[in-house]
């Protein structure tokens, strides 16, 4: 997958913002602990999409009913949807210096009905030349993301007969209707209501 900087500074996949908040001190404590067990980015990279896909459970795998939204709450609270994940994952890589930025699938039913926006992250180590796609979403029964730099082992691959959709753009922000979503939701059940269809 062919993906296009939304923004051509490279810096913007570097930087803090409200959601990617990697100067906050809970984001800079894991990224710490996790650069201890690393002795280069490769290994950070990995380690810290272990840690968000293993040890954050997303919200809909554990019923729990939190809608978080900031990479620094994300780490707090230990939930959050494929967007939240998507987010704390991208703050840990940016807190190494590692360029990361948030990218998006749509994704339907078996039928191509509900259709639904799904996030991802792309990082690009030193010394490549392209953007790697990962999926932090966490694992289940039929579900096996892994971490691989050059052949991409998502969740879901799309089924473009089904109208699904791999959108090519790589933000350096999370995009204005996910985070609408994620803000505005009072809880889980209500942010199923608000997912964006399509960017």
């Amino acid at each position: 997958m062919e993906l296009i900087q939304q923004t051509p500074d490279i810096a913007a996949y570097l930087a803090a913002d409200e959601a990617i908040d990697h100067d906050h001190p809970q984001v800079s404590g894991v990224a710490a602990e996790l650069a201890s067990r690393a002795d280069d980015a490769y290994t950070y990279a990995r380690t810290a999409f272990a840690y968000v896909r293993d040890t954050i459970p997303h919200s809909a795998d554990s019923g729990d009913p939190r809608v978080t939204w900031r990479a620094s709450d994300v780490l707090a609270t230990r939930t959050g949807i494929c967007y939240a994940k998507s987010i704390a994952l991208t703050a840990l890589l940016r807190a190494h210096a590692i360029p990361a930025g948030l990218c998006y699938q749509r994704l339907t039913d078996d039928d191509g009905t509900n259709p639904v926006v799904h996030g991802l992250v792309a990082l690009r180590l030193p010394g490549r030349d392209r953007w790697a796609r990962v999926d932090p979403r966490g694992n289940r029964p039929g579900v096996d993301a892994r971490f691989s730099l050059d052949t991409e082992r998502l969740a879901w691959a799309v089924r473009e007969e089904l109208g699904e959709i791999d959108y090519p753009a790589l933000h350096a922000t999370p995009p204005a209707a996910v985070l609408h979503a994620l803000r505005s939701a009072q809880g889980r059940t209500e942010l199923w209501r608000m997912l964006p269809t399509q960017l």
